[in-house]
């Protein structure tokens, strides 16, 4: 019997990845904040911390999911704070991640930019951040950024969507 696992992703607005993540099944919880890893990688970048069960949903569909739903492919200006990042807590998962990342590049017309790195430390967000999207999602930000996301789930990933939670909106 296999056991919730966690892996931490990162790419564009907290509040994004977040509602993302949210929107899925298989998902136990999903915290919003800042993450870090390791050596040039130190500093905290927006992410957020998904716990999920592996029986409802592969790690593999949790990275294809990321992929399309962030600017994978892109090197922009403002990667130091929102970088495009899969963190591992396992040594395992950093080689399954590796290993999707390579099965992945077929989709996108261009490279993908996501890192796979290690987990080192994370900051949880201020309370009143925390489920933006599910508390406010007719402000014009969620309107603008993060339905467009679920929508993009919906048609491309709906047998992964907890359509009881994405429909009520």
């Amino acid at each position: 019997m296999e056991t919730n696992q966690r892996i931490a992703f990162g790419g564009g607005c907290h509040w994004c990845t977040e509602a993302v993540y949210k929107s899925l099944k298989g998902i136990i919880s999903v915290e919003q904040g800042f993450v870090a890893s390791d050596g040039e990688e130190s500093s905290f970048s927006e992410a957020v911390i998904v716990s999920y069960e592996p029986s409802d949903i592969s790690l593999e569909d949790l990275i294809l999911i990321h992929l399309y739903t962030h600017k994978s492919t892109s090197d922009h200006s403002m990667r130091k704070k929102y970088r495009s990042a899969i963190y591992t807590f396992e040594p395992l998962d950093g080689e399954r991640s590796v290993m999707a990342l390579q099965k992945f590049q077929e989709n996108f017309k261009d490279s993908l930019v996501t890192k796979v790195l290690s987990f080192r430390e994370f900051k949880i967000s201020d309370k009143a951040f925390q489920d933006y999207y599910y508390k406010n999602p007719y402000k014009p930000f969620c309107k603008t950024h993060i339905a467009p996301k679920i929508e993009l789930l919906l048609l491309k990933f709906a047998d992964k969507v907890d359509h009881s939670k994405v429909l009520n909106q």
